[in-house]
């Protein structure tokens, strides 16, 4: 495993956890943490932020510029993600709400998947050479 991979695996369960832990708090109204769990998830965000920057700087990678395209791209996924986890919430907290949760839920993964052609494209496999 390479030094950069190693790197960034552990920087990226670090903050994985701290967002988890921190969403949990806010979730799980029994503990009664939710403004220490909304800081404890801003700081798994922000460490998740500074491990894709340290990736790509010990990749060698140019920063990324922000365009009207990039920011599109971001705001496309916000929209996706939320759309996912409105479907989950339909699913596990309403009530009489599994199947239309599950159909929120799909669409939402769809909508993710969506941003793989988005972001890297399509290439075609066909050409003869």
């Amino acid at each position: 495993m390479e030094k950069k991979n190693f790197i960034a695996l552990i920087m990226s369960v670090i903050g994985g956890m701290l967002f988890a832990l921190g969403m949990c708090m806010c979730l799980v109204s029994e503990w009664g943490t939710f403004n220490q769990g909304v800081v404890l998830g801003v700081i798994g965000v922000i460490e998740l932020f500074i491990t894709w920057m340290v990736y790509r700087k010990m990749s060698g990678k140019q920063p990324i510029k922000l365009n009207a395209k990039v920011i599109g791209k971001v705001i496309y996924g916000i929209i996706a993600a939320i759309v996912f986890g409105i479907g989950m919430s339909m699913t596990m907290v309403m009530e009489n709400m599994m199947i239309p949760g599950i159909i929120v839920g799909i669409v939402g993964i769809v909508l993710l998947l969506c941003l793989i052609p988005m972001c890297i494209g399509l290439k075609d496999s066909n050409k003869v050479q």
